[in-house]
């Protein structure tokens, strides 16, 4: 595995690739890192979250894989990558759509646990209300995506 880091809106941002896809994404620096990506996947997934910090990309196109978790929140996951770009969607809700109503705690956990926080974008998940609560990255990072996602879907709904 090989780890990237750059610099971003949301702080330092590392990236971790294993050859074939993405395969963990951190807030921070982690130690391993390096400044220069590492091959054509490690260079894609940089520039693809540089284009993304920079309000120039709404869509990721890097393979990504999550070989860990349980069923449940492998199916929070993928739901997570079907949340448009500039909305969101509550924790209940989600609940919902992995057919298990109840579990709306679970769904926050399962966010908690995310590998491939941004690129699986596990911050477009709030509270009842739109409340902001719980997010790996810490409130004044999801704030940030949310700001930044919200802002561009607007420039792309009035152009």
């Amino acid at each position: 595995m090989h780890w990237s880091v750059l610099d971003s809106p949301i702080g330092e941002f590392s990236v971790a690739t294993d050859g074939a896809s993405v395969c963990g994404t951190h807030f921070g620096r982690v130690d391993t890192a390096t400044d220069e990506p590492n091959g054509v996947l490690s260079r894609q997934a940089v520039a693809e979250l540089r284009a993304y910090f920079a309000g120039e990309l709404t869509a990721f196109t890097v393979p990504v894989s999550m070989p860990r978790g349980s069923d449940f929140e492998r199916a929070v996951w993928r739901e997570m990558t079907l949340i448009p770009y500039g909305e969101t969607l509550t924790y209940g809700e989600v609940a919902r759509l992995v057919g298990d109503p109840g579990a709306a705690r679970a769904v926050g956990v399962a966010c908690n646990r995310n590998p491939v926080p941004v690129i699986v974008p596990c911050h477009r998940i709030v509270g009842v209300g739109g409340k902001l609560v719980g997010f790996g990255g810490g409130l004044p990072r999801k704030v940030k995506l949310l700001e930044l996602e919200a802002g561009v879907a607007l420039r792309h709904a009035w152009s």
